[in-house]
């Protein structure tokens, strides 16, 4: 898990369950994008909570959520501001 710590202090971070956030602080969490299938059976991956783009298509939700997180860790992550 990668940690950025913002020049405010804040700390931001893509979630996963490898490191406790309480330990740091009172966690805020927000939803950075949403995983749906569309029409067709194909998945997107909406990054619009966090500006972001609408990846399209993939055959499987696996491969949608992989793309989503390789988009946050590239765009968002690591991201000034």
């Amino acid at each position: 898990m990668q940690l950025v710590v913002e020049p405010d202090g804040a700390v931001r971070c893509i979630y996963s369950e490898e490191f406790i956030l309480h330990s740091l602080g009172k966690p805020v969490l927000r939803r950075a994008s949403h995983v749906e299938p569309d029409g067709s059976g194909q998945r997107t991956a909406d990054l619009s909570p966090v500006s972001g783009p609408k990846l399209k298509p993939f055959a499987t939700r696996s491969q949608a959520l992989a793309a989503e997180n390789r988009w946050r860790e590239r765009h968002w992550l690591t991201s000034v501001g």
